[in-house]
């Protein structure tokens, strides 16, 4: 998982450094930083985990999703104290600030940015459901992770608004 982050990481470094030229500095980090952490994201979520008390075995799996809104998540999670709910919320928040940056160089970026949240919500429903079809990878589909994953998208949206208005990825090109 983590040598995947690294790599992928890599390719979009150099991918915004081609970039750099045509978008400018801060839109060409913004929509590779965007690329990578929904690379990052498809990776926490869809990565097996052995060994992790998260792991729900294919055996015991639920066939639906869980709608006990709260629910089956634990309280903790073994890298942060805060508890997998404030993970899954933190998980979506880079992803809707950069959005917001990358989308805010164009006028369109009043309609690109409100719709790219949505695609952030569809990409959060599309995890779940893949979590719910491969019982290989011993995750299971939770609404909770669905709510928090928009709540931290909309929260990353909100912040990336503020970011926007500092860096002014509108202004010319540096």
């Amino acid at each position: 998982m983590v040598a995947g982050a690294l790599v992928s990481g890599l390719c979009f470094v150099v991918l915004a450094t081609v970039l750099r030229r045509r978008l400018g500095w801060v839109v060409a980090a913004a929509w590779c930083g965007l690329a990578w952490w929904l690379v990052v994201i498809a990776l926490a979520t869809l990565v097996p985990l052995y060994g992790i008390d998260l792991a729900v075995p294919a055996e015991t799996r639920s066939e639906t999703c869980s709608l006990d809104y709260g629910g089956p998540a634990p309280e903790g999670f073994w890298i942060f104290s805060g508890g997998q709910r404030l993970l899954n919320t933190a998980l979506f928040v880079p992803a809707g600030a950069l959005l917001v940056v990358a989308a805010a160089r164009w006028r369109a970026g009043w309609l690109m940015a409100p719709l790219g949240l949505v695609g952030l919500a569809a990409y959060s429903l599309g995890i779940e459901l893949v979590q719910l079809e491969v019982a290989r990878i011993d995750r299971a589909c939770d609404i909770t992770d669905f709510v928090d994953n928009v709540t931290g998208a909309v929260v990353g949206f909100a912040a990336g608004l503020l970011l926007a208005a500092a860096l002014r990825p509108w202004q010319a090109r540096r």
